[in-house]
């Protein structure tokens, strides 16, 4: 059993601002405790998107009305296409934190799906054959193999591209004091960021070993860059520094709300709305 680490931490400052879309600033009422802040519009791709995710290169994913995936590169050119996408329905999740290896997830049918770097089909995982029958967290790890929370026994495990179990960690029911039911796991930085909406955000060593959690609960769309984790609450966009311990909050008009997939990552706020992504700069 992997020995348990307390975690405290402060809110050392809160900013908060009310930003208007075409990057205006109205200050946070309380000086003492906010500052100006700004989303500046930084560029603009038109179409009809039904998904959208970006992974920590920039590089952007967007599923087509015609149901093709495409990945456009941080200058916003097209450098790969994946035609298949439905071929078990939809997706329950698109895993990008690996620029390398994409992964689709379908849960309904508990396969994987894993895209090279250029869309280019790799290979499949059913789980059910595998004896996993309860998954629905899944990620791909630094060195291109997968993440995925086993449900029936609250493992961590990693298993290769053919399935086969190359590491677990410990029941982690006996590791912390409210085992996670996680919706999602990031590996960024040599640890896996595991989330579940209820609890917050548990951490992991790349052995599976508990290191501390951070109780940040009912964040959406929640993602991992560097030392931050960017999520969201109703119309607040909430970015989280784990080195300095600083949370800052953003709010933004119910119009930005009317959205179909947002994300912030990389010090951008990228909002997929009906007939185009926009993308700002956060400052």
């Amino acid at each position: 059993m992997f020995a348990k680490t307390s975690f405290t931490f402060t809110l050392i400052m809160i900013l908060m601002a009310a930003v208007k879309v075409n990057g205006q600033v109205n200050a946070g009422a309380d000086s003492s405790t906010s500052s100006s802040s700004t989303l500046k519009l930084a560029g603009f791709i038109p179409g009809d998107y039904t998904y959208m995710n970006v992974d920590v290169l920039g590089n952007i994913y967007l599923i087509t009305s015609g149901n093709r995936l495409l990945k456009l590169n941080n200058k916003r050119d097209s450098v790969g296409v994946f035609n298949d996408v439905k071929k078990y329905g939809n997706p329950s999740y698109i895993d990008v934190s690996n620029p390398l290896k994409i992964l689709v997830y379908y849960k309904n049918f508990s396969t994987i799906v894993a895209l090279d770097r250029f869309m280019v089909f790799r290979n499949n995982i059913n789980l059910r054959n595998k004896n996993i029958f309860s998954v629905n967290a899944v990620a791909t790890s630094y060195d291109n193999n997968f993440w995925i929370f086993d449900e029936q026994d609250y493992k961590i495990k990693k298993i290769n591209e053919q399935g086969e179990l190359l590491l677990e960690s410990s029941d982690v029911r006996q590791l912390t004091e409210q085992a996670p039911i996680p919706t999602t796991i990031i590996d960024c930085d040599n640890q896996l960021f595991v989330y579940d909406i209820n609890k917050g955000f548990f951490l992991f060593d790349y052995y599976g070993a508990f290191k501390n959690s951070i109780p940040f609960k009912d964040w959406q769309n929640v993602s991992v860059s560097k030392d931050i984790i960017y999520g969201f609450i109703g119309n607040e966009l909430l970015t989280y520094q784990i080195n300095s311990l600083q949370l800052k909050k953003y709010s933004f008009p119910e119009s930005v709300s009317d959205f179909i997939s947002i994300k912030a990552i990389n010090g951008k706020l990228y909002i997929l709305k009906k007939g185009a992504l926009r993308i700002y700069d956060i400052y």
